[in-house]
């Protein structure tokens, strides 16, 4: 079906161009941005903002040579490596991540692949059991998976499983070299045929251009299925990687602004109207008047991070009195998005389209 309000028409669909998508990213900003919040509104409730924490529960000593990440071995970073945590110690995070009132937890593991860990593996289900056990929706990011330890993750209560694509397919070799994009693809098609959500989005400031950015968002509104999720990271160059050190030389590394973020979530929004778009990394590096501009584009979810695990929560508190002064309330777990009120209240208009007219549905 297409949707329509305000002069403006969409609908969800998976034959966009490379060149439909450019021209939306290209618009004048004042109408991107009208576009884009008119789109979100037709299909959420532009006050439901989703609230995630990230815990890393196995950080550093990677051996990929992704060049923006300090957990990779191949740099000299902050980053110290550390043991995956015990399995109680996740549970007691997950705990207190409700108490603050997230309602997905998400655990990352700095790991190329899940492979023959099968011992680090039984722990993760366990935690994934123990957290959807509470109520919250369970989520992992643990690098490639295979179609059986999708199955077996999706048996212990895994919501969704996040797997970024990072940038598009020209520029990824330029980031990356020892994990094909394919590879990534696999692993998204194993998740979804598993019948887990999966998340994929991308970073911006890797030195990319804006036709990578519209390519990134190209192969994901193109995918057999929208992702549940979307994030959308501003990098946080970090001193050792060679993105981090290439950043006083080149200017399109890590300068990325608001208005750089605002247009990549209001195109996302616009060809993905039922994804949710996360404000991910670099989030805090934005002041609130910048971030309402990004939630005012359709991102309607973000990451608290794993700061509010420790006792003293002040990224937390901010947090809470920016959605009191934004009017947001958090979005409940394992609910679909609630009915939009510009719906429910008879503004939206909406058509049924056949699969073949679905091309011109956009307008």
């Amino acid at each position: 079906a297409s949707r329509s309000m305000g002069g403006v028409t969409a609908g969800v669909r998976h034959d966009w161009t490379k060149e439909e998508i450019a021209e939306i990213y290209q618009l004048p900003f004042h109408e991107l941005m009208y576009r884009a919040s008119t789109v979100h509104r037709m299909y959420w409730n532009p006050a439901e903002v989703q609230q995630c924490t990230l815990l890393s529960i196995k950080t550093g000593g990677c051996m990929e040579d992704c060049s923006y990440c300090s957990q990779s071995t191949r740099y000299k970073t902050f980053v110290k490596p550390t043991p995956t945590m015990k399995v109680q110690e996740v549970l007691e995070a997950a705990r207190r991540a409700k108490e603050a009132g997230s309602t997905r937890f998400c655990m990352g593991a700095a790991w190329r692949e899940l492979g023959n860990k099968k011992n680090a593996f039984g722990h993760i289900l366990d935690m994934v059991r123990g957290v959807n056990g509470m109520g919250l929706e369970v989520c992992c990011t643990l690098g490639m998976l295979n179609a059986e330890q999708a199955k077996q993750l999706k048996e212990a209560g895994l919501t969704a499983y996040n797997h970024n694509l990072d940038t598009s397919p020209e520029h990824y070799p330029n980031v990356i070299t020892t994990r094909t994009y394919e590879d990534r693809l696999q692993t998204i098609a194993n998740v979804r045929d598993a019948g887990i959500s999966v998340c994929c989005g991308g970073i911006l400031g890797l030195g990319e251009e804006d036709n990578d950015r519209v390519g990134l968002l190209h192969v994901l509104a193109t995918l057999p299925e929208h992702p549940e999720s979307v994030p959308i990271n501003a990098l946080v160059s970090v001193k050792g990687t060679p993105l981090g050190d290439a950043e006083e030389e080149n200017d399109d590394i890590g300068n990325v602004d608001a208005f750089d973020m605002t247009r990549m979530i209001a195109t996302a929004r616009i060809v993905m109207p039922r994804t949710m778009v996360r404000l991910s990394a670099g989030r805090l590096s934005f002041s609130d008047a910048e971030q309402y501009m990004m939630f005012s584009a359709g991102a309607n979810s973000i990451f608290n991070g794993d700061k509010l695990l420790t006792t003293d929560n002040p990224e937390f508190d901010v947090d809470q009195a920016l959605f009191q002064k934004l009017g947001f309330i958090g979005k409940p777990a394992h609910k679909g998005p609630t009915v939009a009120p510009a719906e429910s209240s008879g503004q939206v208009h909406i058509t049924k389209v056949e699969g073949t007219q679905q091309q011109q549905a956009y307008a």
